[in-house]
């Protein structure tokens, strides 16, 4: 793979069926405005106003310029290798993260990024999240040069997948950790927001 000419890129997951929500999350309206997709690239691009953008799986409503990339549909771990196999966008760190992980602000975004910079500085490792003793693999940040560990991985869990690399694993304590799963899920986080 070539030098990489950002510091950071986007993958957003956008594949998923949304099954216990009731219908696919990342065209749901989001209330800062846009979709729950739209917002998490609006959210990437205020702190990485240069870096690359991909989708993986469906395409947002309020992003037609984002052309989404095929999903095999076999699960996240299944995709980020598919994506891993194929990609051709060079960037030193990737955020994966999923498109109901709604909570994320530039601000809280910035700030992960200094945090993961700070613990794995050689950008040698996936940099996860421990929320609430969970490891958290989407919203960590994926070492550009581990893409082709991944493509190789035989991994199809994501914590399988995240086992199988070099990891560093953060504690976190913010909510931008949740994903949002149901309706009422939702109405629960705007109530106390």
């Amino acid at each position: 793979m070539q030098a990489p000419s950002a510091p950071c890129g986007l993958l957003l997951l956008t594949g998923g069926q949304g099954r216990r929500y009731g219908a696919p999350k990342h065209g749901q309206p989001h209330p800062a405005g846009g979709s729950w997709g739209g917002h998490l690239v609006a959210v990437f691009e205020a702190a990485f106003p240069d870096g690359p953008v991909q989708l993986l799986g469906e395409a947002l409503p309020d992003r037609p310029d984002l052309a989404p990339l095929a999903d095999p549909r076999e699960g996240p771990a299944v995709a980020l290798r598919h994506w891993a196999a194929g990609c051709r966008v060079p960037a030193r760190r990737w955020w994966a993260v999923a498109c109901d992980q709604v909570r994320w602000t530039s601000g809280t975004l910035a700030a992960w990024h200094a945090a993961a910079v700070a613990a794995d500085p050689a950008a040698a490792s996936w940099v996860l999240g421990r929320f609430r003793d969970r490891l958290q693999p989407l919203g960590g940040f994926l070492a550009g040069d581990l893409l082709a560990a991944v493509a190789g991985s035989r991994a199809t869990s994501l914590l399988g997948l995240a086992e199988a690399l070099p990891r560093t694993v953060l504690a976190v304590t913010g909510e931008e950790w949740l994903d949002v799963d149901t309706p009422a899920g939702f109405r629960a986080w705007r109530e106390r927001g």
